[in-house]
């Protein structure tokens, strides 16, 4: 590795977006789509193919690998100060059934593209830089979301996640075996220093603002529930309408009391009823059960708290007043995070550097950097995705938008990890 330029030439160092962009067109290639998305899920042969395919990059670049228990793969570039904590960059490369080409792909590569860029351009830093994919974020064939960072964290246990199957019954811990990658590598959280994650956006506020860069502050905390209201099915002909236990009328007003809860709570209330199904989904028999999801957001705890309590006190007087009984039942609960003021501040600095239109924003998702921000100092770097939309094969972001992006990824971890010069011991 050649001696780091000279200080004020880093100011003008770019990543390459080209060489971005072939990567992420080449990682989408494998579980292509006809309709050009991407189907790679968690650990089928596909995810190995990509798997195998980040590595041989990354050793390219002269990286050390890494690949743990649960099978997260840490690609190192050492640093002037090997004993050093190392600055993180890095998300996911398995995908939805019907993904898109940049969910947690662009923070992944965004990370090696870092790397390339350093190399290039004979750059050393104080600290190492390091890029990690995590196991299974999104969680569709092996649930829950974000395993590979819950388990290096300590939120989710190893054992109970490698029992974990999917639909034809297969465990984590086998379909690991099947494709090579349960890994033996001990790795500690104490060798995090920082991490940042870029990614897109997956909602649509940067590009109904007009910028380039989301600075994220923080995610929202969930609160997710499953509730049943159970009334009496009937007759839709001879049941007047007074008498009636019709457990879709407090469905109805129960989807409305979610709605009004987060919309008391702006700007970072959310409330959704997602799911809903009847019993007996008959078209002339009054539904006599129902059960319905809700999901409950919000950046500060107290208002989350205070969200449920509202909830509760909606189920109760819905329930009697149709003289349904109901059942509430918690399904998830992930606590808000606030991202690390160091990380963001070097995130926004970045983007000022750089001319990039900025605005700080919360994440309305999970992400690995939910769990890796409990243990080390952590930030995210949005990007807009056209329309906000993702988890869809049309899942589109810009070539410059990502490119922005990953140079402000580029010198946020600069700023974390030190150049080192020439004239250092």
């Amino acid at each position: 590795m050649t001696t780091a330029q000279a200080p004020h030439a880093m100011t003008d160092l770019r990543t390459d977006g080209d060489r971005l962009w072939t990567a992420l067109m080449d990682l989408a290639k494998l579980g292509a789509t006809p309709k050009g998305g991407v189907n790679r899920q968690a650990l089928t042969d596909l995810d190995r193919q990509a798997r195998d395919l980040f590595i041989e990059w990354c050793r390219a670049e002269g990286c050390s690998v890494r690949i743990d228990v649960i099978g997260n793969i840490f690609a190192r570039r050492q640093g002037r100060d090997p004993d050093r904590p190392a600055v993180l960059a890095g998300s996911h490369i398995d995908t939805q059934p019907t993904g898109g080409k940049y969910d947690g792909c662009f923070g992944v590569l965004a990370g090696l593209e870092v790397i390339r860029t350093l190399n290039q351009h004979g750059v050393e830093t104080r600290a190492p830089i390091e890029v990690v994919a995590w196991t299974n974020e999104e969680g569709c064939r092996f649930p829950p979301c974000m395993m590979g960072s819950g388990v290096f964290t300590g939120q989710l246990g190893l054992e109970a996640m490698l029992a974990r199957t999917d639909d034809e019954g297969v465990t984590v811990g086998d379909a690991l075996d099947a494709i090579g990658y349960r890994g033996r590598d001990a790795i500690a959280t104490s060798e995090i220093e920082a991490y940042f994650e870029a990614h897109i956006e997956q909602g649509p506020i940067l590009e109904d603002t007009g910028n380039t860069i989301g600075v994220v502050i923080g995610a929202l905390g969930q609160k997710w529930f499953d509730l049943t209201l159970t009334g009496v099915e009937a007759h839709a002909g001879p049941t007047p309408m007074a008498l009636r236990k019709d457990a879709l009328m407090g469905a109805a007003e129960m989807a409305l009391a979610v709605n009004r809860i987060a919309n008391a709570r702006q700007p970072h209330g959310r409330g959704t009823v997602g799911s809903m199904k009847l019993h007996p989904g008959s078209r002339n028999v009054i539904p006599g059960q129902v059960t319905m999801s809700v999901d409950l957001r919000h950046l500060e705890p107290e208002a989350l708290d205070a969200m449920v309590e509202e909830l509760d006190a909606a189920v109760d007087e819905i329930s009697a007043r149709h003289g349904l009984t109901a059942e509430l039942t918690p399904t998830a609960d992930f606590a808000p995070e606030h991202f690390d003021e160091t990380c963001v501040s070097a995130v926004r600095e970045a983007s000022r550097q750089l001319a990039c239109s900025c605005m700080d924003i919360v994440s309305g998702a999970g992400h690995d950097a939910i769990f890796v921000g409990r243990v080390a100092p952590s930030a995210m770097i949005f990007v807009p995705c056209e329309n906000g939309i993702s988890h869809n094969e049309s899942e589109n972001a810009t070539p410059e938008d990502l490119h922005s992006g990953c140079n402000v990824l580029l010198h946020a971890m600069l700023k974390i990890a030190e150049i080192a010069h020439a004239d250092e011991e």
